[in-house]
């Protein structure tokens, strides 16, 4: 489990058919160990090999297939969480590292200081998604301003837009959609899914 509280950025320094390695600061390096969890722009995965300045996770065709990873090339940036644990400040929402869904980045505007970012996704995400709910872009945990016509706003201020990966992003870019996991154990349990 995770908060979507960004804590680190890392690079892509190699990638193979089934393989990240990833250069990142020593403050998470040292933390990490062999099968550890790790949120890679929102997706779980596992710690296969580290160094002191790098560590290598696997992911496989499935992954591959419903996530950004597939996209992802030598020098990107990535956002990266390590897993909550008891001791864990919960500041964002309760974020699995399951990503639901690929969305696209449609429209990024200025307002104030801060960016509304616009996200088109999957109608099947849509009874998930609402006003002031909770959803995870990239693993991040941001608050939904509106959804409408299978897109919703979020707004990021600039703190968030500096130290998470999304500096770096553009129009039509495709980034992880996780939607609250509370929702959909609820539509589950009434029985209306």
């Amino acid at each position: 489990m995770f908060t979507g509280i960004i804590t680190h950025l890392g690079t892509i320094k190699e990638k193979t058919a089934s393989d990240l390695t990833i250069s990142a600061g020593s403050q998470l390096i040292n933390k990490l160990t062999l099968g550890a969890s790790i949120s890679v722009n929102g997706i779980c995965l596992t710690v296969v090999a580290w160094d002191d300045k790098t560590f290598t996770i696997n992911f496989m065709p499935e992954t591959a297939k419903k996530t950004t990873i597939h996209s992802l090339n030598q020098m990107d940036t990535v956002n990266l969480e390590l897993p909550a644990t008891p001791e864990t400040f919960l500041a964002g929402h309760i974020v699995q590292g399951h990503v639901d869904a690929v969305g696209k980045i449609t429209k990024i505007e200025n307002e104030g200081n801060s960016r509304i970012v616009t996200v088109s996704f999957p109608e099947s995400l849509d009874k998930y998604i609402v006003d002031k709910g909770s959803i995870a872009l990239n693993g991040i945990s941001l608050t939904v301003i509106s959804v409408n016509n299978n897109q919703f706003t979020v707004g990021i201020i600039p703190h968030t837009w500096e130290q998470t990966m999304l500096h770096t992003v553009k129009i039509g870019n495709a980034v992880n959609l996780e939607v609250d996991i509370i929702a959909k154990y609820s539509e589950k349990l009434m029985g209306t899914n």
